[in-house]
This record gives structure tokens, sequence and C-alpha cells, in this order.
């Protein structure tokens, strides 16, 4: 018997069956994006410290090369998706809904797709310590490309805080429309796995749970097929229900096990991560090659020709649709990522970044919306949420102004999923809500963090002062004291002068 067909699931509460309209690229293969006139390369495209540039303008530069450097911690270096020209290093439009402008490197290409070997590949990586791939994956730049955009390496490197054993990909891509991973399994099967095996090795675990929803049976095949011959991978099947593919509830799912609130999924001996970020471990580790373009789907009803396309990191996102055919009829809203967790982008001139895995231009028939009515209490988003909370009573309290209350509530335990707006009969937009006390109690937390600095500061500086101003006591005194002692004390006798006999008579008895 299949060993995917007999593992056991657990059920999880909540969660909604929105249609998930895979059909318009599911069956559509990756595509290379042909190189755009021009490159904007955010230097923050990943949680953590941006990227410190360390190119100039007008420089030539080869693809690959790296092109800023991480910084502390959690951050990620940034490469070159070609070779070309630096034009210039400043601001420009984000990838996010604000639109505001970030600190970016534009590069010019310049045809020839030169090369240079900024990592070395590695002929045998499971020959590596797992800390030895951990800095490799870091110093490729790869972060969890399922949107969270964590870098990766700080993930592998949660064995040195944590007693893990197991694993897990996450292959559900539960969000409608999005096919980019769906393609990836089919299409590269092997270097999935590879890249798969090779962060198991990172981590030191000896189990992994490759979880895809049951709407991609040609994913599962392939990945099985592929797997046949590691006992310690297990391909399962999941069934087809959003927020399947949200980290917390997909280790419920496999396991039965809970996060603790606010934890990690460490604390419990497991790992989540991406399909795509496997594939990219593989092209660091096998071909020394750093994260620098990435697969997305570009689809919606406003789309002429749904397309996954294979995209240099930078291309303006108009460059995607243009290679689809431009838009049918003008969109009634552009999104990155999905319907359900994506984010409305300002518009088409900012660029894809590591975390793009979707770009959708949806129609007014395709937009769930209609005028916001009073809440009628009717507890359907209550049912819906997977973290269990109340959504209605959170929504009141943040409206109330009372953002203590809803943290009370579990404000902080929501994952944005979207499902209570998505069954909310009044068309209140509950997310946004939340999304706005939780940006909110972000300013505040900034507001005293600043606040507190400046009495640290402040005190520090009066610290300072006094201590100066007792040196300078301190130093008159003994000066006051020294001079006293010298008036204090006997005149000495001037020495005698001697006749020039003596001198004579010194000269000659020495």
């Amino acid at each position: 018997m299949d060993k995917a067909k007999k593992f056991k699931l657990f059920s999880i509460r909540g969660g909604v069956h929105p249609e998930d309209r895979k059909r318009l690229s599911a069956e559509q293969a990756i595509e290379p994006l042909p190189m755009p006139p021009l490159l904007h390369i955010p230097l923050q495209q990943h949680i953590g410290a941006p990227a410190e540039p360390l190119v100039r303008r007008g420089e030539m530069v080869k693809k690959g090369a790296l092109l800023a450097r991480s910084q502390g911690a959690i951050s990620a270096p940034v490469h070159a998706p070609t070779s070309g020209r630096i034009m210039g290093i400043g601001g420009y439009p984000a990838h996010h809904v604000s639109g505001l402008s970030v600190r970016t490197i534009t590069l010019k290409p310049d045809g020839r797709e030169e090369w240079i070997d900024s990592l070395d590949p590695v002929a045998e990586p499971f020959s590596l310590a797992p800390e030895e791939i951990a800095r490799r994956v870091a110093e490729a730049g790869i972060v969890g490309m399922g949107g969270a955009t964590f870098p990766s390496a700080v993930k592998l490197n949660l064995r040195q805080r944590y007693r893990l054993h197991t694993l897990v990909i996450n292959g559900a891509e539960c969000e409608p429309y999005l096919t980019c991973d769906d393609r990836l399994m089919r299409e590269q099967p092997g270097q999935v796995l590879d890249g798969v095996r090779l962060m198991a090795r990172g981590l030191g675990v000896e189990r992994v749970l490759f979880a895809i929803e049951d709407n991609k049976p040609a994913a599962q095949q392939a990945m099985r097929a592929a797997a046949r011959d590691y006992p310690a991978v297990t391909v399962v099947g999941l069934p087809t229900r959003y927020p399947m593919g949200s980290e917390k509830h997909l280790v419920q799912t496999l396991t039965g096990r809970e996060t603790p609130a606010r934890g990690l999924t460490a604390e419990l001996g497991i790992v989540v991560h991406n399909v795509a970020t496997a594939l990219a471990v593989y092209e660091a580790l096998r071909h020394g090659r750093p994260l620098i373009s990435r697969v997305m789907t570009v689809s919606g009803g406003a789309i002429r020709t749904p397309r996954n396309l294979r995209v240099p990191l930078g291309t303006p996102l108009s460059h995607l649709i243009d290679y689809c055919g431009g838009f049918t009829r003008e969109p009634s809203r552009l999104i990155s990522g999905g319907p359900m967790m994506g984010q409305p982008l300002p518009g088409t001139r900012v660029p894809v970044v590591k975390g793009s895995n979707g770009l959708l231009a949806l129609t007014n028939e395709e937009v769930q919306g209609g005028r916001e009515m009073p809440c009628i209490r009717c507890a359907s988003c209550v049912q819906a949420c997977p973290c269990g909370l109340v959504p209605l009573e959170m929504a009141a309290h943040i409206r109330a102004g009372s953002l203590d209350s809803s943290v009370r509530l579990g404000l902080l335990d929501c994952i944005a999923c979207g499902s209570c707006a998505y069954v909310c009969p009044s068309h209140i937009p509950l997310v946004h809500c939340f999304n706005y006390a939780k940006g909110e109690l972000a300013a505040r937390q900034r507001a005293q963090h600043k606040q507190g600095e400046t009495k640290r500061l402040a005190e520090a500086r009066s610290a300072r002062m006094e201590a100066a101003k007792q040196a300078k006591r301190a130093a008159m005194l003994k000066r006051k004291q020294e001079q006293e002692a010298k008036k204090a004390s006997p005149t000495e006798a001037a020495p005698a002068e001697t006749t020039p006999a003596e001198n004579a008579q010194a000269e000659a008895n020495p």
C-alpha cells in the first residue's frame, strides 16, 4: 500500500472553500520572461534589516554578482539578476500597498548574460556539515518564497536552539488562482526533492513530510515518483481547504499538535519550508546560483493570457502584463499574491521581489464586495476563523479605539487569512481592520521605544555632564591643595658661591 494513503490526518477548526480558479493557469508550463530594459532591485526584499549596497553608479556588474550585503542577524544579500550597468541607487516605489519609496538599485541589462562565480557549486553537497549548508544558503540570499520572506538560513539554524525531528514542505498552495508551486512540482520534481533533502540535512532531521493539496493530483504523482527511493520522505495528500497552507495549521493537520500562541513550530520540533525555497536551495548548492529570479503566476479575469513565468527579480510588473497580452479590460483590483492574503498594489511600476508568487488583475465580477453594512452578529466569522478567535468582537473593540481589549481577545494571534471577511454577509473589511490595529500597535511600540531611548540618552548625557563637573571640581581642588602645600613648605637655601681659588682646587682634586 502507498504510504501516503495510510497517513493519518487531523482536523482543524474553521476555514473556507473559495472557488480556486486555478484552471486559468494550471496547465500553462513555466516560461522564461524576456529581460526588461531596466531592473529595479530593492534592498529590502526580506524580513529584517535591508541589505547594504556594495556597488556604485556607472559600475559594470556580471550576473550573480553581489550587489548588496546582509546587515545584522536577520537580513539577506541581494545579487544581480543579469549583467549590465548600475544606473543609480535611490528611491523607487515599493512592492507594497503604500507605494512609498524604498532604497533601490537600478540596473540596465547589457544583453550578454555574463555570469560571475560569486558562489562555489558543490559536487557532493550532502557531504557538507549542517553549518556549512546554512552558511551557503545565507550567502545565496535565499528567503521564504511562499510570501513570508524570512531568511531561510535563520530557519536552518533553529537546530541550535530546538530539538528538531521533522521538516514539513508546504506544497499546499491553497490560495485561489496561484499555480506556480504546482508547476514547479510537476516540472522539476527531482530538483525540488534534492533541495528538500539538503534542507533536511541542514536541519539535522531524518523525517520529511511533503504536503500537497488534493486538487493537485499531477503534482502529488510527480513528487511521489521522485521520492520513491527515499523512505524518509512521505508525500501527503491534504484536503482542499483554505487556509491549509498556513504554517501552524499545516503542522496541526499533519501531526495533531497545536503550536503555542505566538510561538514557533520549532517548539514542537518541526520546521516548515516552501516548495520554491527548496528549489532555490538546490540551485545554490548544486550550481552555485544565488536567488536572482523566481517563478510566479500572472492571472485573473483581466489578464488576456494567464501564465506561469520565471521572472528576474526587479522586473517591473508592467513588463509581465505586457508579455501576457495586456489587460482585456481595466482591472478592478491589482493584487500581489493570492486574493485572500495578497496585498493591493499601487500600480504596475513596482518591481518583482523575492516574495512575489503571483500577480492578479481581477475584474469587478471576481472581486467579492458590496456596500458595507452593520454587523448582524450572525457569527459566521467566528465559525470560519481557523484560529478560534471572535472577529466581530475584536472589530468592535478596534472601532471603539480599545486596542488593548482587542489584544486580549487574540488580535496578535490573527494570521490575516481573510476567512472572516470572505464569509461576512455584511461585507465588513475585517482583515483591513485587524491589519490597521496591528499597524497602530506597532507604531505605538515604536513611539514608546523612541521615548525610552530619548530618556535613556538624556539620562546618559546628564550623567556624563555631572561626571565632567565632578572631575573638574576634583582637579581644581587638587591644584588648590598643591598650591597651599607649596606655600606651607620652607624655602630651600640658595647654594653658596665659590671663590676662584676653591674652583681651581676642585679641578685639581676631582
